[in-house]
């Protein structure tokens, strides 16, 4: 068990053409982070950006923006990752609103379990009706109990949930951080499966994320589960997500 007053917490956060979230998701982040008291670094990283994505995070003296020009969200991830100095990353997204509690909660769960890689959590909705964030928490239960299986029974991997998930960092370096060569679907469970054999992983129901459901409801929640669905098993069993392709939504 570590000192949790000596654990730096990194967060890093891949913006591209995000002038319309990154506002809004930085004040929420400092907010919390001048709350806590604790060692945190914020990392914006500015993956090629056509709009004023870059100069708003700039406004935040707290915060370091790191340019990466390869779009692509692994890519973003993996720069913030190796300009990030913390013992442990975390990943989220910037349309993200971080809740209160949800530091304290990281910290207590590294500090008691010296075997914990990866902590992740779901989603919760900030612009989508109460109806629709009740089916999608009944998703993550059903998210929940595979988890379950393909950690705890079968050992083939993870639930990483993008956007709300931390790293250790020690085992992110040893698996040799982000795979670059996924261009969207999968990077999350792509690392839960490699990064599983390192330690363990764990997915709280508890450790809600506020995120815009932007993607959801241009996509369709049928369309959009049957694709992470779809991908999540591809990685697993064949290492390689199924869907090439991906939609922007970032300046839609």
């Amino acid at each position: 068990m570590r000192d949790e007053q000596m654990m730096k917490l990194s967060f890093v956060i891949p913006a591209w053409n995000e002038e319309k979230y990154i506002g809004q998701c930085l004040s929420s982040l400092t907010s919390e982070v001048a709350r806590s008291g604790r060692n945190i670094e914020i990392i914006v990283v500015n993956n090629a950006s056509e709009d004023r994505t870059r100069q708003i995070a700039l406004e935040f003296p707290d915060v370091t923006v790191v340019d990466e020009p390869r779009k692509g969200l692994p890519q973003a991830r993996q720069a913030g990752f190796l300009a990030s100095s913390g013992d442990l990353i975390a990943n989220i997204d910037a349309d993200c609103l971080l809740p209160p509690g949800w530091i304290e909660k990281v910290y207590r769960q590294f500090t008691l379990d010296d075997g914990l890689v990866a902590l992740s959590g779901p989603y919760k909705y900030y612009d989508l009706s109460i109806l629709t964030n009740i089916s999608v928490r009944a998703y993550y239960l059903l998210t929940f109990g595979f988890h379950l299986v393909i950690h705890h029974i079968l050992g083939k991997g993870a639930v990483v949930q993008g956007g709300n998930f931390v790293l250790r960092r020690t085992a992110l370096e040893e698996i040799g951080g982000f795979n670059t060569d996924i261009k969207f679907y999968g990077e999350d469970t792509d690392i839960a499966r490699r990064i599983q054999k390192i330690g363990r992983v764990k997915f709280m129901l508890s450790l809600k994320m506020s995120s815009s459901g932007r993607r959801l409801s241009k996509e369709g929640a049928f369309k959009m589960a049957a694709r992470y669905v779809i991908n999540y098993f591809w990685i697993i069993f064949f290492k390689k997500p199924f869907t090439k392709k991906y939609r922007n939504v970032s300046n839609e």
